[in-house]
């Protein structure tokens, strides 16, 4: 049984915090979603989620600005190395007029059969936004940023990663998740991800044996995770015990993030895949339903550090 519905989100680790606010929220149209900090460690870093306007789970790209001294991350092979949204079929040249003149190179693409803008994040991180006849989701709209309806993004189309042994990544994909394997060539093997809506959302391949190897620790210019969706906690646990049954006991206990429940395992090459699922209150548990987004916003637990981490988080406006 079928234990995935589509993704959940998305994560990266960035840079500046306004320079990501301003990329997600101006330059591709997102709403903010929510504004608060890494619940894991000490060190003081925002974490923003961006999407539609409600934060349906799917549409959800997140980000750790993580400027800090002396702690670099290396983008290279078995790792993540893409982020792709779902854009109406037609609507890549759009993007790559609206971005070239907002000085983001970009530029038209075809692979695996379907029109791409491909560009990159200001810290780096590859992007692509993917003409896709196989989406039945609203686009977001943004009047705000001159983005309608018919250019709009939709939601998360999918990742790449990179791995230098494409079978322990096939049998990790097909066997421990399941995803459909779809197409295998010499562009790489694409993965489809089960929807219950029939939503196309998938995970790219590539063979990358001239790489360095990329790093997975939490530092700006990489991909953090990827994050599918359970719906609910039974789904999540099941597919937990699936997963560590068949021998890839690198799975995590359950965490709380406050506004979903996630365990993350790690894939025989290295990329970090999250299993999640929303709570009953969601976005709403600290903001008002049509407010998310507007302010910053700490968990219970911190209640007693919020002082000391807002001292130490960047200066942004997120204006």
């Amino acid at each position: 049984m079928t234990r995935v519905s589509g993704y959940h989100h998305l994560t990266m680790s960035t840079d500046g915090a306004q320079e990501d606010f301003d990329f997600y929220t101006k330059a591709l149209g997102l709403h903010s979603v929510k504004r608060t900090v890494l619940f894991d460690g000490v060190i003081p870093v925002y974490h923003l989620y961006y999407g539609s306007p409600n934060g349906d789970a799917s549409t959800i790209i997140t980000t750790f600005p993580f400027r800090k001294p002396g702690v670099f991350g290396r983008r290279g092979t078995n790792q993540s190395r893409t982020i792709m949204q779902s854009i109406p079929v037609g609507a890549a040249d759009f993007w790559v007029d609206r971005l070239n003149a907002r000085g983001i190179a970009a530029e038209k693409v075809t692979r695996f059969g379907a029109d791409r803008a491909v560009f990159a994040h200001p810290c780096g991180i590859a992007h692509e936004l993917v003409e896709s006849d196989g989406d039945s989701r609203a686009p977001i709209t943004n009047e705000a940023q001159g983005i309608g309806a018919d250019h709009g993004i939709k939601g998360i189309y999918g990742a790449s990663v990179a791995v230098t042994d494409r079978t322990a990544m096939d049998d990790f994909l097909t066997i421990a998740l399941p995803l459909e394997k779809e197409a295998d060539n010499h562009e790489g093997l694409v993965f489809r991800v089960p929807d219950a809506n029939g939503i196309v959302q998938r995970v790219e391949v590539i063979v990358d044996r001239d790489s360095p190897q990329g790093t997975w620790t939490l530092a700006g210019g990489t991909i953090h995770h990827l994050a599918l969706n359970t719906g609910d906690e039974e789904n999540q646990m099941a597919l937990r015990a699936h997963i560590e049954g068949l021998g890839f006991t690198d799975i995590s206990e359950q965490k709380d993030r406050n506004y979903f429940k996630s365990c993350y395992v790690r894939s025989p090459g290295g990329a970090l895949f999250e299993l999640a699922w929303t709570t009953p209150e969601g976005w709403a548990k600290d903001e008002p339903p049509g407010q998310i987004g507007k302010t910053l916003v700490f968990p219970p637990w911190f209640k007693d550090r919020e002082a000391e981490l807002r001292a130490g988080l960047e200066e942004a406006t997120f204006a």
